[in-house]
């Protein structure tokens, strides 16, 4: 193949995606809306690798960047709380994407979406999967799509949810669906897949469920997660009174994750998430991994600070753009330190995260705790990395937007 085109290449999936497809020798371009949050990335400025900055959703951006491209990844989605304007711009979007790919005369796109029988009871984030699926497939280029249910991996959305809770809450009270079953996929197993559809011609035009060699219980993945962590068993209670909405404000209190992100996930697991056939083992045999066994790699890679990225790197950064004028209020102030930049520089990049903040650390504790009560992120969310700091990066309810290493670091109050 002469080139691959990646969407939402700053995202949990994508980010990880693009330096394994360029380990099989294949070209990448990545559509990325900010390409100042993949400067960071060790596969930046590879050879192989084409970085195209643009909207998705824009049709002509999409035109431009599918052009000379022979397969197409699409892992564009709102990760917010399903409600129809959302519905309807993920569909609208994929809608053109498609038109594109066929204009540019791709040969094929991948899409990742979750798994869930189709019925009644479906959440309002799978159905918005499903649009996705058949807006995708409309303007005649063959889909492949790979369904999903809960991804295991360091920094992904579902793996730190379920962190936190084991962490933080000896016991829980929990929605009923605490007894639904699911069957989890570790997040290499996830990248195999999506790396081998382009290698097995079988696979065109197919809907393939992935998952792990595991069906358990939520509940039971709680407690394997404890055992993990090295904490005793929690004690779960299950209430049928809890709804989604209730349920992801509680998830906002005691996590990191954003009640927009948690609605969705929380509404989705009200439904079983079991494979329904086993085609996608057959055609790209490969060892699939248990929920502890993809627990442990996931913490051994939150303890090194190795995860390749996280939740908190996909969306815009918020915040007025530089040509929304209005007036700006300027507090200037300076201190002169006698120290080489390099040191002051660490010492600064220290900033958030477990190592708080140099000066009244209980004041930013409850300005953190009253942000979080508002509905923002609070202080416990991101730091990939304890004394190094990239662009996008989420320092507690900062974002970094400009970094220059042992000269200058700015910051955005989210």
């Amino acid at each position: 193949m002469k080139r691959i085109l990646v969407t939402g290449a700053t995202g949990y999936i994508g980010g990880r995606l693009v330096p394994r497809l360029v380990e099989r020798g294949l070209s990448v371009r990545v559509l990325a809306r900010d390409a100042g949050k993949l400067d960071a990335k060790p596969w930046r400025r590879h050879a192989a690798v084409e970085v195209f900055e643009g909207d998705a959703g824009d049709p002509a951006t999409l035109e431009r960047a599918a052009e000379g491209c022979d397969a197409a990844y699409y892992l564009i989605h709102s990760m917010v709380a399903a409600r129809a304007e959302y519905r309807d711009r993920d569909r609208t979007i994929a809608e053109s994407f498609a038109k594109a790919a066929s204009r540019a005369g791709v040969k094929r796109i991948v899409y990742l979406g979750g798994l869930g029988e189709m019925g009644d009871g479906l959440s309002e984030h799978l159905v918005s999967r499903r649009e996705v699926e058949d807006a995708l497939a409309s303007a005649g280029v063959p889909v492949t799509t790979l369904r999903a249910a809960m991804i295991i991996g360091s920094g992904s959305a579902s793996f730190e949810i379920l962190r936190y809770l084991v962490e933080r809450l000896p016991i829980m009270i929990t929605p009923k669906w605490v007894r639904t079953r699911s069957q989890p996929i570790a997040i290499r197993n996830t990248l195999e897949y999506l790396v081998r559809v382009l290698e097995t011609p079988e696979t065109t035009g197919r809907t393939l469920d992935i998952g792990g060699s595991e069906v358990l219980a939520y509940e039971d993945i709680l407690q394997i997660m404890a055992e993990c962590l090295g904490l005793p068993r929690r004690l779960i209670l299950p209430v049928p009174v809890l709804t989604p909405r209730l349920s992801s404000l509680w998830i906002h209190l005691v996590t990191p994750l954003d009640r927009h992100i948690a609605r969705p996930l929380a509404e989705g697991l009200r439904n079983p998430v079991v494979c329904t056939n086993d085609e996608a083992a057959r055609l790209m045999p490969q060892k699939l991994l248990g929920v502890r066994e993809a627990i442990l790699l996931a913490l051994g890679k939150v303890q090194d600070e190795d995860a390749e990225t996280t939740w908190s790197d996909a969306g815009p950064i918020p915040g007025d753009p530089d040509w929304a004028g209005g007036k700006t209020f300027v507090d200037r102030r300076s201190l002169r330190i006698r120290a080489e930049p390099a040191r002051i520089f660490r010492a600064i990049s220290l900033l958030g995260g477990p190592h708080g903040w140099h000066r009244g650390n209980w004041l930013w504790e409850i300005r953190g705790w009253i942000d979080r009560l508002a509905g923002g992120p609070g202080l416990g969310r991101g730091r990939r990395r304890r004394t190094n700091v990239e662009y996008g990066d989420a320092l507690d309810f900062w974002r970094v937007t400009h970094v220059e290493r042992d000269r200058s670091l700015r910051l955005r109050a989210e």
